[in-house]
This record gives C-alpha cells, sequence and structure tokens, in this order.
C-alpha cells in the first residue's frame, strides 16, 4: 500500500525507516530520498511512528 501517493512512498518503506531510526515524517522523506509535496501522508506517517513508539512500550513491559 502506498503512504505517499506523491512520492511512491510504500508502507514498508516507512517502517523500514522508523525501523532505523526515523522518528518524524520529515527523517522518513530523507531516508526515502525524497521530499514532501502536497504533505497528505503526513499524518500517516505520523500514526505509524506512534504505533512504533506504542508498540515498543509495550514490549518493554
Amino acid at each position: 500500500m502506498y503512504v505517499c501517493n506523491c512520492n511512491g512512498i510504500r508502507e514498508r518503506e516507512v517502517r523500514a525507516a522508523i525501523a532505523a531510526g526515523a522518528s518524524r515524517p520529515a527523517q522518513i522523506f530523507k531516508a526515502c530520498d525524497s521530499q514532501p509535496q502536497c504533505a497528505r501522508c503526513v499524518c500517516d506517517m505520523r500514526e505509524m511512528i506512534q504505533e512504533e513508539r506504542e508498540a515498543l512500550r509495550f514490549a518493554a513491559e
């Protein structure tokens, strides 16, 4: 599934960037060698970052 249609960034690429340490959408764009265009995907990226943080927090308990 595409998260960013403008740049053709797929969900797996976003998740890989997050796993590599990206904690902000800007870092995800940088990891994918792209720039935000319309920014509609930024909210989705933030949600994915938050999901990953919560998963790590629960795993640590």
